[in-house]
């Protein structure tokens, strides 16, 4: 870290740094021009960093040793935003539901399909990834969502997954896979109370539309 920064830090706390000054601090060398490359290569938007991989950091010109300082320290804040969400623990509505899920899945560039299990008080048992696909989609086992239900003593589930375009629209396959999983675990007594579509900037949600 530059001792200009450093100092800065100490004496006016975090917040005053902007994010070239956070970026920066993770370079050993040429700071300010690395920060500048990986920043304009992201459009200077931190969502767009979040989803980069190391190769594609490194390939802005600086060490793949650096990119993976960065990847790591991104992957920090999104675990940290995941756990104050887990730790309020009750699903109140498709917005806590999102909330949830968010910094698990919201930066990813390919699809990722989870499960919220919850007792009778709609808290969270547990978050499970049943699969993960490519950018457009991916394949989910109705058996294995179903299996994981009653090792848990689920009551209830949400579905969740992401859309890296940042369409909200559900596709064909969605409404076929909801339709799937809802009426296989109305057999076993374990409603699916909602399902949503999660980007960073939004969700969609089958309960809010009427359509569960």
């Amino acid at each position: 870290m530059s001792k200009v920064l450093q100092e800065q830090m100490k004496r006016k706390g975090v917040l005053s740094l902007t994010d070239k000054d956070l970026l920066s601090i993770l370079f050993r060398q040429d700071k300010e021009q690395n920060a500048n490359k990986v920043l304009s290569n992201a459009s200077y938007n931190l969502n767009v960093l979040a989803k980069m991989s190391v190769a594609e950091i490194a390939s802005c010109g600086v060490r793949e040793s650096e990119a993976t300082y960065v990847v790591a320290a991104l992957e920090l804040g999104r675990r940290r935003d995941y756990r104050v969400e887990l730790q309020r623990n009750k699903i109140t509505g498709s917005k806590a539901a999102w909330e949830l899920m968010k910094p698990l899945i919201g930066d990813l560039n390919y699809e990722e399909f989870w499960i919220i299990y919850l007792n009778r008080q709609n808290k969270v048992i547990s978050t499970y990834k049943i699969s993960q696909g490519g950018i457009t989609g991916t394949v989910l086992d109705v058996r294995l969502v179903l299996k994981k239900a009653l090792e848990q003593n689920a009551t209830s589930m949400i579905l969740s997954h992401n859309h890296p375009s940042g369409n909200l629209e559900p596709s064909d396959a969605d409404k076929k896979i909801t339709r799937q999983v809802k009426e296989a675990a109305v057999v076993m007594e374990i409603p699916v109370i909602d399902h949503i579509i999660v980007t960073q900037n939004g969700y969609y949600s089958w309960a809010d539309e009427g359509l569960l």
